[in-house]
């Protein structure tokens, strides 16, 4: 098949985007499909007419995802149309020219439906799920509220009215950003001034923030495809919690697969990530993630319609667990992707 592996954009997960279409990409030119590796934002100069043919290494000059998010203002200076539109020059004509698109993009732009609507509206076929169940699951807040509906435990939380709103929040506490990802824009608090300081810290991300109860316990988390579960993942940081540097660094983080926790424990988070998976919508895959409390309550923080696809990313140690390969899980989502539209 002739895949464009879509990845970049402009979110804080720009990075770690395309690190994971880089994965994606040469697994696909390994499985004998003819790939291309494109930026959303940055687009192809070239002759669109071309692409597909042209004998190149797409994923040479990806570098390893950084400590930090990447400066998004410097690289929209980068395009040579100086514009914030973010299809960038032929994305869609090439991307009308695939059989599909494998979708690597990570984060607001890329999770948040709009470009799968965009593709709905051009008969362009993508992986992941429609845009509805992504706009909902991006969403956090919004997620939260269909848990409940749908009987999924959740932390407790409450949207901010604005930077300075005058709730007092319980501590510890939770502060993040509502359509985030990969930790960018959470914080951990303990008291008034790391409250305070988080608080105006998140709003410069974006506009929506929620304050959300603290749970203490073992972080989880486990991978629903085509409605079953997968094996679940205990995410073991070495030090402090699991945010953007220890996601993405190598040595930050210890994974166990499947995670050591028992049973009943197992099946209960397995059943509430087909609960979670199910209530909003998702068709193909998703990944849940969860906290254990300490007293055996499991609370889902959130559902993941993309999830990483990186040399460290969860979702392809979960399908190591059952017997198959990164290139094969590539195949295997682009299969169950291409049944959505039979």
């Amino acid at each position: 098949m002739r895949i464009v592996v879509l990845a970049g954009g402009i979110s804080t997960e720009r990075d770690v985007s395309l690190m994971s279409g880089s994965q994606i990409y040469k697994a696909l030119k390994e499985n004998g499909h003819t790939a291309v590796l494109l930026d959303v934002f940055l687009g192809y100069e070239g002759d669109p007419d071309t692409v597909f043919d042209l004998d190149v290494d797409w994923a040479e000059k990806v570098a390893p995802v950084r400590e930090e998010e990447p400066d998004i203002e410097e690289v929209k200076k980068s395009r040579k149309d100086q514009t914030d539109m973010l299809f960038g020059p032929n994305v869609i004509r090439i991307c009308k020219d695939a059989d599909i698109v494998f979708m690597a993009l990570h984060g607001d732009c890329g999770e948040n439906g709009k470009i799968q609507a965009t593709f709905d509206l051009f008969d362009i076929k993508y992986t992941g799920t429609d845009s509805l169940s992504s706009a909902l699951a991006m969403d956090k807040m919004l997620t939260k509220h269909i848990f409940r509906m749908n009987g999924v435990k959740t932390p407790d939380s409450y949207l901010l009215e604005g930077p300075d709103d005058p709730r007092p929040p319980k501590f510890p506490c939770v502060v993040k950003i509502c359509s985030g990802g990969s930790s960018i824009g959470v914080y951990i608090v303990e008291d008034h001034e790391s409250y305070e300081a988080a608080v105006k810290k998140a709003f410069k991300y974006e506009d929506k923030v929620l304050v959300e109860e603290y749970i203490a316990g073992r972080e989880l988390t486990d991978c629903v495809i085509e409605g079953k579960a997968l094996p679940i993942v205990e995410i073991v940081p070495l030090k402090g919690f699991y945010d953007y540097k220890n996601k993405y660094q190598a040595g930050s983080t210890k994974e166990i697969c499947p995670a050591q926790i028992g049973e009943s424990a197992t099946q209960l988070i397995q059943e509430m990530a087909i609960r979670a998976y199910n209530a909003l919508g998702i068709r193909t895959y998703a990944r849940m993630d969860f906290i254990l409390a300490e007293n055996g309550e499991c609370y889902c923080l959130e559902a993941n319609t993309l999830p990483g696809m990186t040399p460290l990313s969860l979702i392809p140690q979960e399908a190591a667990a059952i017997g198959k390969s990164f290139n094969e899980l590539c195949e295997w989502i682009l299969e169950i992707s291409l049944k959505k539209y039979e």
